[in-house]
């Protein structure tokens, strides 16, 4: 199929049989047994195979995420080290661009390697997941990070919503209600705050702090556009257009699948346009 639009993608996990080897299992059986994914996942994908199948989506570029699930040391928690994203960028500058994921309790060491993960790796953005370490977005240990993001002109990207029972051993309580960035927002205006995952099961909140805040901005990832609420497609239609950004958590959401599943919402296609490449290329500076 032949798509007009060339995408952005948002949110996207890489996933090479190098860094799947890194992954804790419970990310590949949390991907098969609650996603549906299939098991073969496990076993990873090179770059290139990624570009093929972005390729045949008509998707140009892709924010990959330097993944940082909880505090190294505790069970289940790991970090993708910023310098594998950095080779996959460097590899393909043209279709990929780097996350700095972001832990809160490495304090200003963690926000010193962000800032060296922009001005050296050419990161566009970070990432965080609040619910890996049970902080929710408005807790302090985050704000240093908030600064120095502004500092670096980078937008922040975050979970909101609930949180899902990725390890058995290790449940995790939901902590990004999205109300939860009105207080970000109204201590760093000028901050771009972008919450991911739509904001499920607190939709309508995620829409309202996008709606209130000239930096808050939603990233339509890891849902199935097919089952977005009605209200949100609404938001993406009509007064949102200019606030939300196409993703889609891959290998969470399958690249052809999502985009197939947009283009039969029958939104408007200026919005279109938007809502899978402008946004973002403003939002993030893209080239």
């Amino acid at each position: 199929m032949t798509h007009p639009i060339a995408a952005i993608d948002c949110v996207v996990n890489p996933i090479t049989p190098q860094i799947m080897a890194m992954r804790p299992a419970w990310s590949k059986a949390f991907w098969h047994g609650k996603i549906g994914r299939d098991a073969s996942i496990a076993e990873g994908l090179s770059h290139r195979q990624m570009l093929d199948l972005m390729d045949r989506a008509g998707i140009e570029r892709a924010l990959l995420i330097a993944t940082k699930t909880g505090q190294l040391g505790i069970a289940g928690s790991w970090h993708l080290p910023y310098e594998v994203v950095a080779e996959a960028v460097q590899a393909h500058p043209d279709r990929f661009s780097g996350l700095a994921g972001l832990d809160p309790t490495e304090g200003m060491a963690g926000v010193r390697a962000l800032r060296r993960a922009v001005s050296e790796y050419g990161f566009v953005g970070a990432h965080f997941y609040p619910h890996w370490f049970e902080l929710a977005p408005d807790h302090a240990r985050w704000y240093p990070f908030y600064a120095a993001c502004v500092d670096l002109d980078v937008p922040v990207q975050l979970q909101v919503g609930q949180s899902l029972v990725y390890d058995a051993a290790r449940p995790l309580r939901s902590v990004g209600r999205p109300i939860a960035l009105d207080a970000v927002a109204c201590d760093f205006p000028e901050l771009k705050l972008v919450g991911i995952h739509v904001g499920i099961p607190w939709t309508e909140e995620m829409i309202a702090m996008a709606w209130k805040h000239a930096n808050v901005y939603i990233g339509s990832d890891a849902h199935s556009p097919r089952y977005w609420p009605a209200s949100f497609v609404h938001f993406i239609n009509s007064y949102g257009q200019d606030k939300v950004l196409f993703g889609t958590d891959y290998p969470v959401l399958d690249f052809e699948r999502t985009r197939a599943e947009i283009e039969a919402l029958g939104l408007k296609p200026a919005v279109l346009g938007k809502l899978l490449r402008e946004n973002a290329k403003r939002l993030y500076r893209l080239p």
